[in-house]
């Protein structure tokens, strides 16, 4: 979707400035903010798609206007109240007002470093031959889903070349919205800057993105 999380290329935002030696978290309720978001995830009621989703899908007033870690909360919240467990009441009074929805899963704390070593896998088999080989000249699908994707809005409709191939990996685009995994083929393309930017861009500048077969089409 064009959401407010879709800034490449955009003006008027100011420039990145990098924090030297950034801490991992800026305030102790970060570190609970990310603790919470993993532990509800592991619920097993949504995908990480799903919950990247529900970031991108906050009002752009309220995620402009909110930290990294705010976003995140934010989200959460939209997927606790989506799939039952909790209420604009009960998140109003800070306390359960009735029964939610049982997890399927409950995260306990001493199993919480090996769940993290094992992370979350999302490749996949896929038997269908590649569509593109390396070094192949690709364009990328004009398209505008009201959905999930992970197809930056900057390189749609743009001619880049096939750069490597990874093998298959779930499609968050289905998979964001519970239509299934649907594993395709990923491929890493490199655009040249003056194809993104126009005329005045950097000629020396690349820009590499991974993106799904179906997002690709020959050039």
């Amino acid at each position: 979707m064009n959401g407010p999380h879709d800034l490449g290329g955009q003006m008027g935002f100011g420039l990145v400035a990098p924090e030297t030696d950034e801490p991992f978290f800026h305030a102790e309720w970060e570190k609970r903010a990310l603790g919470v978001t993993l532990c509800a995830g592991a619920v097993g009621h949504w995908n990480i798609d799903e919950s990247r989703h529900a970031r991108e899908s906050l009002h752009p007033a309220v995620y402009y206007g909110s930290s990294y870690y705010e976003i995140w909360t934010r989200a959460l919240e939209t997927l606790l109240k989506r799939h039952g467990f909790v209420t604009d009441a009960e998140l109003a009074a800070g306390a359960a007002l009735e029964a939610g929805t049982p997890p399927r899963r409950v995260l306990k704390a001493a199993d919480v470093p090996a769940v993290l070593a094992r992370g979350g896998p999302c490749d996949r088999p896929v038997a269908a031959e590649p569509r593109f080989s390396v070094g192949q000249r690709v364009r990328t699908h004009n398209m505008h889903p009201t959905g999930h994707t992970r197809l930056p809005r900057y390189v749609r409709g743009r001619t880049g070349v096939i750069e490597a191939m990874h093998g298959g990996f779930v499609l968050p685009d289905t998979n964001a919205h519970g239509h299934g995994e649907n594993p395709e083929r990923l491929y890493t393309v490199v655009f040249a800057g003056p194809e993104l930017w126009g005329d005045g861009a950097d000629p020396t500048l690349t820009v590499s993105v991974d993106a799904w077969e179906s997002y690709l089409e020959p050039a």
